[in-house]
């Protein structure tokens, strides 16, 4: 422990996502150096070994001073940050805003596969959408890559919050996503996506977790004028810093983000980004989701 407000966690489960598989290959290399080391007190330093893993589940070992929230014994779960190295290891040490009591319900397997996915979505709808329990009711939402783990988790949140769900995925996870409780079910394999999806209502939100051309005809599906909002988690932050460093690449975001907002906010409707945000709060809610059978 090298800060008060940390905890050492005794691992046992941890999981990979697919951010781990990419940072093998050196993606987000620049940005997440800078927010390891801004001040590059320890530039020619040697990163490795680089120890993947976003999900732990375990028992806290011991705690910081200042940590009064847990205590030797506890049962607890978190997303470490990808700054941090990963949870692939006999013990994790994590600042204590980033755990949270496991959910009474799952076991120790289980849970580790839903922090870092769970509060990837939490920041999508929550914290930057501005979607929550209260104002979800009736709400339109259509979710694109419904199927995979954000996707999953989403659909549920949605409905736990009693929102409208349309979910895209392919055929073959139509069963799943469906019994996950998604009202509509579209196979993007079927037919043309887009002139299907045009056939229906107009949407209060949506989130993207496809990327690539969608948001080009994704956008004109949101309702006009009535503050319906377009999230991606599919962003160029990491790959241009980089491609073109960090003044540059943060430049390169900053203009490119700035300006699809100012574009979309004049045609009615808002256009965000999301990233994973590590979250003690946010998985204490999404465990009581859980211990309650909603998610």
């Amino acid at each position: 422990i090298h800060f008060p407000n940390e905890v050492i966690i005794k691992v046992h489960a941890a999981s990979l996502n697919p951010i781990d598989l990419s940072m093998r290959s050196g993606y987000g290399a620049t940005a997440l150096n800078m927010k390891r080391d801004p001040l590059k007190l320890k530039a020619g330093e040697t990163e490795f070994p680089l120890t993947l893993g976003r999900d732990v589940s375990g028992v806290v070992m011991e705690c910081g001073l200042g940590v009064s929230y847990f205590k030797p014994g506890d049962e607890v779960w978190a997303a470490i940050p990808p700054w941090k190295q990963g949870t692939l290891s006999e013990f994790v040490v994590a600042s204590g805003n980033e755990v949270s009591f496991k959910p009474k319900c799952l076991s120790h397997t289980e849970a580790a596969a839903l922090p870092y996915v769970g509060l990837t979505a939490w920041s999508a709808l929550n914290q930057v959408g501005g979607l929550n329990q209260s104002n979800c009711s009736g709400k339109r939402i259509l979710i694109l890559g419904a199927s995979g783990g954000v996707g999953t988790f989403a659909v549920q949140l949605m409905k736990a919050w009693d929102a409208h769900v349309t979910a895209v995925c392919s055929h073959d996870a139509s069963t799943l996503v469906k019994n996950l409780g998604a009202d509509d079910v579209i196979d993007y394999k079927s037919g043309n996506l887009e002139e299907r999806l045009k056939t229906l209502p107009l949407f209060d939100f949506i989130l993207d977790n496809v990327g690539g051309s969608t948001e080009k005809w994704a956008l004109d599906l949101l309702k006009k004028w009535s503050g319906a909002t377009y999230v991606t988690l599919v962003t160029p932050f990491l790959i241009n810093m980089d491609k073109l460093g960090v003044a540059d690449g943060m430049l390169q975001t900053g203009v490119t983000v700035g300006s699809k907002t100012l574009k979309h906010l004049l045609k009615g409707v808002h256009y965000r980004w999301a990233f994973f945000m590590p979250s003690g709060p946010s998985l204490d809610e999404i465990a009581e989701l859980v211990d309650s059978g909603k998610v």
